[in-house]
């Protein structure tokens, strides 16, 4: 692992807007993730603002003169691309994945595609679209992808409207409780074994990944309060993996990074299976959070990069999709 780390003229950066809060389900969590930041950058001596999207409109960015944005929203309308194509048009640099890498990345469908297209590992899955949810339908799901099996909303973050399915009477509640969240519902393979993550950061062929994380959250239930609230979540950094399987986790990440057209950063979540130790990429997160539970910045430090120095080093390396273009 190398990172590069960039030698940063503050003063030149500019003005600098922390884009937060937002107006998905995951706004809170993103009001915590832009906190974190913003008091990270003023801390390296950043003239930074917090900037919530849906407070204001977007156009004040230009009209108030911000050079730069520092994306820390998450879900829709900020890590979907809508934000981002908003951004280009008024000629903003931005941090994190450009507008087709953030629309692909947002849609767990899209990505599994693309992934599967290049022969990259992520369980097998069924998609009910809108029409399809009927109790028919929903049931007959299990008899192709087996049970237990989870349900999720296609496009949505931090664990918000799934459930793990545990037999056919539970399947159409919890393809309803996923629709509140998305009209298209993901209903995914279970794999039984460890949950890790693995943040990569960097651009093209210099992306390079970050030290895995093994999550071990009570009963194996990592959801919203193990996630963002509650303290009996472990996590592990240095993983305690073998080498061999932290090094094949981290080449599987960064070859679904690079599919996806990611840059900046990201943070793939995987399952390893127990049975065979085999890897499988669930999604990619193209605006992970940065709360004080949040793992990129826990993978970073591990890496020998503090919270303050991550969020500079991202921040250095905003641009706009158009500059890569007129750079390629």
């Amino acid at each position: 692992m190398n990172i590069k780390q960039r030698n940063v003229n503050v003063a030149a950066l500019g003005k600098v807007a922390v884009l937060m809060g937002g107006d998905s389900a995951e706004r809170p969590v993103s009001l915590m993730s832009g906190d974190g930041v913003l008091k990270a950058l003023l801390s390296k001596g950043v003239d930074a603002h917090a900037f919530d999207p849906s407070q204001r409109p977007l156009e004040d960015l230009k009209a108030e003169g911000f050079s730069r944005c520092f994306v820390a929203l998450h879900g829709r309308h900020g890590e979907d691309g809508t934000v981002q194509g908003a951004l280009e048009l008024m000629g903003i640099p931005y941090t994190g994945s450009g507008v087709m890498a953030s629309a692909v990345a947002m849609d767990k469908v899209m990505t599994k595609r693309v992934w599967v297209a290049e022969g990259l590992p992520t369980p097998q899955w069924r998609l009910l679209p809108l029409g399809q949810h009927g109790a028919t339908v929903v049931r007959n799901v299990p008899d192709a992808l087996g049970l237990p099996l989870i349900v999720k909303p296609a496009r949505e973050g931090s664990s918000f409207g799934v459930t793990k399915v545990a037999g056919y009477s539970g399947m159409l509640e919890a393809v309803t409780h996923a629709a509140q969240y998305d009209p298209d519902v993901l209903c995914e393979e279970f794999i039984d074994g460890e949950e890790v993550t693995c943040p990569v950061l960097g651009d093209g062929d210099d992306a390079v990944a970050l030290p895995v994380i093994r999550i071990q959250a009570p009963d194996g239930n990592y959801d919203f309060e193990h996630k963002y609230h509650s303290d009996d979540t472990r996590y592990l950094c240095p993983s305690g993996l073998p080498a061999e399987e932290e090094l094949n986790i981290q080449r599987i990440v960064v070859a679904a990074y690079r599919l996806l057209g990611c840059r900046g950063w990201g943070r793939a979540d995987l399952m390893i299976r127990a049975s065979d130790r085999k890897p499988f990429l669930l999604e990619m997160n193209t605006s992970p959070g940065m709360t004080g539970h949040s793992l990129v910045p826990m993978s970073a430090r591990a890496a020998g990069l503090s919270y303050e120095d991550l969020c500079l080093h991202l921040l250095a390396g905003a641009r706009l999709d158009s500059t890569r273009a007129a750079q390629d």
